[in-house]
């Protein structure tokens, strides 16, 4: 497929491996692919490419894929987001919502199940439903995420609304989020 018609997309993400195999699997899919490694860059790169859709990792080196969102939308107003992360949680989620991502899907993804996410332009009243609660280990992850996003990530003052000593948080943060 010719690229000079094809849909222009943004992959930013700071993991060289993940942005070159999920764009290599979109341009095979008819997308015209650009990426970015940090937010700053992101801006630039939207600058010049001016993609219709995008997909933002939310952990990156520098500023998180959260405050690249609403800079992106005030940039190109028609923009859908994806935030793609390892790192998902209930609270990044919603607040990514909010700031103007479309949607939010945690890693590992497929190239179709990035494109599925973004092009779901409106929520799905029949997603369904989990039948089983959340782990234990899984509540106390989304109940860090969620009083370290009332601290704006100060993980000292985080620490202690929680009781926890500050390096016992860190090393609860530095962990991948458990399962369900």
């Amino acid at each position: 497929m010719s690229t000079e018609h094809a849909t222009p997309l943004l992959i930013v993400d700071d993991d060289p491996v993940f942005s070159r195999v999920l764009a290599r699997a979109l341009t095979r899919r008819g997308y015209h692919v650009a990426t970015a490694s940090s937010a700053d860059e992101a801006l630039e790169v939207a600058r010049r490419h001016q993609p219709a859709l995008a997909t933002i990792d939310l952990k990156m080196e520098g500023r998180s894929g959260l405050t690249l969102i609403p800079e992106l939308k005030a940039l190109l107003p028609e923009l859908n987001m994806l935030v793609l992360t390892g790192y998902a949680s209930i609270s990044t989620a919603v607040e990514a919502i909010k700031l103007g991502a479309t949607n939010y899907l945690p890693k590992p993804a497929d190239a179709d199940q990035v494109l599925a996410a973004l092009q779901q332009n409106s929520p799905d009243a029949e997603t369904p439903v989990t039948e089983s609660p959340m782990s234990v280990n899984r509540l106390e992850w989304e109940h860090i995420q969620k009083v370290l996003g009332e601290y704006e990530g100060n993980v000292s003052a985080t620490a202690r609304a929680l009781g926890m000593h500050r390096r016992t948080l860190q090393r609860k943060l530095a962990k991948r989020p458990v399962r369900q």
